[in-house]
């Protein structure tokens, strides 16, 4: 009987803390961290879903760094709801805590703070969206997104630029308009003496031939002509195409194209022209 006295005690004492242990609080306190849980949930669905409605209402796009910032306040509340009456820590003290960590930590996350504040001045003052069309350091594309950190913008032909929102915000911007969005400048030489008018109208029919899959609608191929070269008339013929095209193929098909044509100015042809022109210019100045 004596070797038993031992596991008595023990249980003894077992049962002295499971009597101490007021279940009943521990449950009321899981139960209102759950109903926290979920009604942060709750919130979150709706005031997200009511904010995008909002952004669009107001036509405003629908950046994800909007999103991201009223899920984190919902949350930060949630956690200081549940901290005294589930953990027995005071908020005030916890937030003065923070506070000094929060200190700490910006040393070491001046880059990304830097980009967080830069990112929410971009979009509040409208200055970059997603959609618009912009140069940024010399790279155009569309904006596809503003994100905490940084901006997306993507090219026509789908490359993906990454800037960091603290850069964008400190380097020049230019917004492009709907003509430079869609323009695909295919540069040419006609031989001197040539009709310009019937240029044109050659080089606007070939392109409706060569490139009539990826041609926008509401726009003429403009053929213009800004110099005279050594190798003839300098024009460029601008085509725009419609979103998704790969503007290398159908400047290349256009090339393709008017290659052949009988006024397109050839190395050869282009000196003798010049040659020409000097003789010419020799005999009237001896005259």
């Amino acid at each position: 009987m004596a070797s038993h006295e031992p596991f008595g005690h023990l249980e003894g004492v077992m049962g002295d803390i499971l009597a101490d242990i007021d279940t009943s609080a521990l449950i009321g306190k899981i139960v209102f961290l759950a109903v926290v849980i979920g009604v942060a949930l709750l919130v979150q669905r709706v005031v997200v879903h009511g904010l995008k409605r909002a952004l669009d209402a107001a036509g405003v796009p629908k950046a994800s760094i909007f999103v991201n910032i009223v899920r984190a306040v919902i949350w930060v509340f949630a956690l200081l709801a549940v901290l005294e009456p589930v953990f027995g820590v005071q908020p005030t003290a916890f937030v003065a805590a923070l506070g000094v960590t929060s200190v700490v930590i910006s040393f070491g996350l001046q880059d990304t703070v830097s980009n967080i504040i830069a990112g929410l001045g971009l979009m509040m003052g409208r200055v970059v969206r997603p959609g618009d069309q912009v140069t940024i350091g010399g790279f155009t594309g569309e904006v596809v997104d503003v994100s905490w950190r940084s901006t997306m913008v993507r090219d026509k032909g789908g490359k993906v630029e990454v800037i960091p929102n603290s850069v964008l915000n400190k380097t020049a911007l230019t917004r492009e308009t709907d003509w430079s969005v869609t323009d695909c400048p295919v540069e040419f030489y006609a031989e001197p003496g040539s009709d310009l008018d019937a240029v044109t109208r050659e080089v606007q029919d070939r392109a409706s031939k060569a490139c009539s899959a990826a041609l926008a609608t509401g726009y003429t191929t403009e053929v213009l002509f800004d110099a005279l070269g050594p190798l003839g008339i300098h024009g460029t013929a601008h085509l725009h195409l419609v979103a998704g095209s790969n503007y290398s193929v159908q400047a290349d098909a256009l090339v393709r194209a008017i290659s052949r044509a009988p006024w397109i100015a050839r190395p050869a042809s282009a000196a003798a022209g010049a040659a020409a022109n000097a003789s010419g210019a020799t005999s009237n100045a001896t005259n």
